[in-house]
């Protein structure tokens, strides 16, 4: 059995209320895919795949984008967590697993919904690279990260930024939907940088962290993560950057290649998905599609990521490994 770590839907609840909220731009595109929100669509895609099951979390937009108020916030992610289960429970078969969806913008940091949705099934969380617009090493974020490193369930980070970050500092928007083809790879990276910099991987070194579309940008740039910032500091005149370096305990480039784990899904791409194999960590690699963002509405993706693994010609322990294995000893559940 594969099992589809990175996958996407909402919950029939939940998708009634993004209608209703008229979100444009990326709640645009989730209003144009039948996968996204049509359940019985959505298991016909699974079927189609001989021994494939999907692990289902939120997509987007970000829920503190849509929400008004942190009560909202918590109220939107009941909705999507108590959805997932329901729809586990009914098809376990073909969607074996779930993540919750929580929020460290919600007072308490989103710890009380992700430990309740834990407590109702779900196999970790889901946060976003940015909280509308804050960086999640912010001191008030923290205690999510306290709470996930001692629960042992991993966190699934998702990139989001949106058209109201400009590509310059001259314009007040990003332009030609760069803010997702480059925006959301640039945010994977920036987020597994503030989390490396700011201490809080070595505050909690228990903490999983599995990084979404084989970690984005982060592959291609180990000169730069490695040497260029083994010199951290003397690039910088207004703080003392040398001072952070030296209290890290390890190489900078270190925590990024050995420190987190990441997905599959590279949208088609084999010379990324070569990449992410040389750069992460071959047992904390799983395997995901990001299904149903294709442009045949979810099939090509799976099909195709499966496709380039099969390219790769990883011997049949190292494939078990990818197709279920890492993720069953990342999540600490068997699945049948």
């Amino acid at each position: 059995m594969r099992i589809d770590a990175f996958t996407h839907f909402m919950p029939e609840k939940f998708y009634e209320k993004l209608v209703a909220s008229g979100a444009g731009d990326i709640g645009k595109r989730m209003r144009s895919i039948p996968g996204i929100y049509d359940l019985d669509h959505r298991r016909r895609m699974v079927e189609s795949f001989p021994d494939y099951a999907q692990i289902l979390s939120y997509p987007m937009p970000p829920v503190e984008v849509l929400a008004k108020s942190p009560a909202e916030i918590e109220d939107y992610c009941k909705v999507i967590n108590d959805g997932f289960a329901e729809i586990c429970a009914k098809y376990p078969k073909q969607f074996p697993g779930w993540v919750a969806q929580t929020s460290p913008a919600i007072a308490d940091a989103g710890v009380r919904e992700a430990e309740r949705a834990m407590k109702n099934g779900a196999l970790g969380i889901q946060i976003y690279t940015n909280i509308a617009g804050r960086p999640l090493d912010e001191p008030a974020f923290e205690p999510l990260f306290a709470a996930m490193a001692k629960s042992g369930r991993p966190i699934w980070l998702h990139p989001a930024r949106a058209a109201n970050f400009p590509d310059y500092l001259s314009e007040k928007k990003s332009k030609y939907e760069i803010w997702w083809a480059l925006g959301w790879s640039y945010e994977t990276g920036a987020a597994m940088a503030r989390l490396v910099f700011s201490g809080i991987m070595d505050r909690y070194p228990a903490l999983k962290i599995i990084v979404h579309h084989f970690g984005g940008i982060m592959p291609m740039l180990e000169g730069r993560l490695g040497p260029g910032w083994d010199v951290l500091g003397q690039r910088t005149s207004d703080e003392d950057y040398g001072a952070v370096l030296k209290g890290l305990k390890k190489r900078p480039l270190d925590y990024f290649k050995h420190s987190f784990y990441a997905d599959t899904a590279t949208f088609t791409a084999a010379p990324a998905m070569r990449a992410g194999f040389d750069f992460f960590d071959f047992d904390k690699i799983v395997f995901a599609s990001d299904c149903p963002f294709d442009p045949e509405g979810g099939t090509m993706y799976i099909r195709e990521t499966l496709r380039i693994l099969d390219e790769l010609k990883l011997s049949p322990v190292q494939r078990a490994a990818i197709d279920r294995g890492n993720f069953e000893k990342l999540t600490g559940v068997t699945f049948k």
